[in-house]
């Protein structure tokens, strides 16, 4: 029989797609940071061309920021986050109400990099409130793996250079303990 306990937390990661980061950061840089801490790493903004399919909402073109966290979410915190994410996209939408900028909120941990969506698929488990986590890669015997189902942007060798550096700096912060300065702002509600 298996005994039920917390796993460690994750290393928590957001894909901003939007078509003017330097415009929109204002509104969203400083809420995001209130939410979850300090943002430890923000890429620069690189042309995103895997898909059109935010180009018409978004009105491109458009560009991809990963932002990181320095501090842990649990991860069972990661619904929460995705509520909070839909909630600023909102708050930043255009008076018709369509979006200016995409939030993709992200777990990476040892062995997994999972995202949060609001759209079902054979793959994504409910985690509740209408948000399931998208396992999108995994990494063994050195390496991320990909699935059939991971989106091409997130195997590309540019994002997978990406999330290693970011499973280096999650395996750092658990070295350093800093699972136990958990950010108390972003713990499930």
């Amino acid at each position: 029989m298996s005994t039920p306990h917390e796993p460690l937390p994750g290393k928590l990661v957001c894909s901003v797609l939007a078509a003017d980061h330097d415009a929109l950061w204002p509104g969203y840089g400083p809420a995001l940071q209130a939410r979850f801490g300090p943002v430890e790493l923000a890429t620069q903004a690189t042309p995103f061309t895997f898909t059109d399919y935010y180009d018409a909402e978004l009105r491109g073109p458009l560009s991809r920021r990963m932002l990181v966290f320095a501090n842990l979410l649990p991860q069972g915190g990661l619904r929460a986050a995705k509520l909070f994410t839909n909630d600023l996209e909102r708050t930043l939408a255009r008076p018709d109400g369509s979006r200016r900028v995409n939030f993709d909120p992200g777990l990476v941990t040892n062995e997994r990099l999972v995202l949060a969506t609001g759209k079902n698929f054979t793959h994504r488990l409910y985690l509740g409130d209408g948000i399931f986590g998208d396992l999108t890669l995994v990494f063994q015997a050195g390496s991320w793996q990909t699935l059939p189902w991971t989106f091409p942007d997130y195997a590309s060798l540019e994002m997978l250079a990406i999330l290693t550096d970011i499973r280096r700096r999650y395996r750092r912060d658990l070295r350093e303990g800093r699972a136990a300065g958990l950010a108390n702002k972003a713990l499930p509600e």
